[in-house]
């Protein structure tokens, strides 16, 4: 299985591009999964329902199986995160496992940058940063200290990024 990051600030597009890549990759006979971290307190339960009450109640992990899908919620109760690694076994074999999130990760990324006022690009603060796809050139960044920017590639250019992912996944 190999993985690829895509990282950028929130409102970038990032789910507009991953809803654009899943399927072009899929075209290409690839079985993708996806990983999303979210400093959030996200919840996919509802009050009220029997599934939520039980993890309420003190469940450390509820599995709801639907007719069509099934879905495993493992309660932290104040635990650390676990790291990528352990979410990463947890998957089912696939070709590629796309990560939004865990920027400090040692996984190759594409960022998703769009030019505004204010927001620099997260290169070349984020490890891992090999490809920019972006609406607008790149500006001149103090911060990369002579360093060269990473492959620019038009954000609208959906095989272009698809290239990149390919060329840079790694196999974990």
């Amino acid at each position: 299985m190999k993985v690829f990051g895509i990282a950028g600030h929130s409102g970038m597009g990032k789910t507009t591009l991953l809803e654009r890549l899943v399927p072009a990759l899929g075209s290409r006979g690839l079985v993708v999964s996806l990983i999303k971290h979210s400093h959030k307190a996200i919840d996919i339960d509802r009050p009220g329902k029997d599934s939520y009450r039980l993890r309420e109640s003190g469940c450390k992990e509820v599995l709801l199986l639907g007719n069509e899908r099934w879905a495993l919620m493992h309660e932290l109760r104040g635990a650390p995160e676990p790291p990528l690694d352990y979410l990463l076994d947890r998957m089912q074999r696939c070709d590629l496992v796309l990560i939004e999130g865990f920027k400090q990760g040692g996984f190759p990324k594409l960022e998703v940058w769009r030019a505004q006022p204010g927001r620099p690009t997260l290169w070349p603060e984020w490890p891992g940063i090999v490809a920019i796809a972006s609406d607008a050139p790149l500006p001149p960044d103090p911060r990369a200290a002579g360093r060269s920017p990473p492959v620019r590639v038009d954000l609208a250019d959906t095989g272009a990024i698809v290239s990149q992912v390919l060329a840079q996944a790694v196999t974990r």
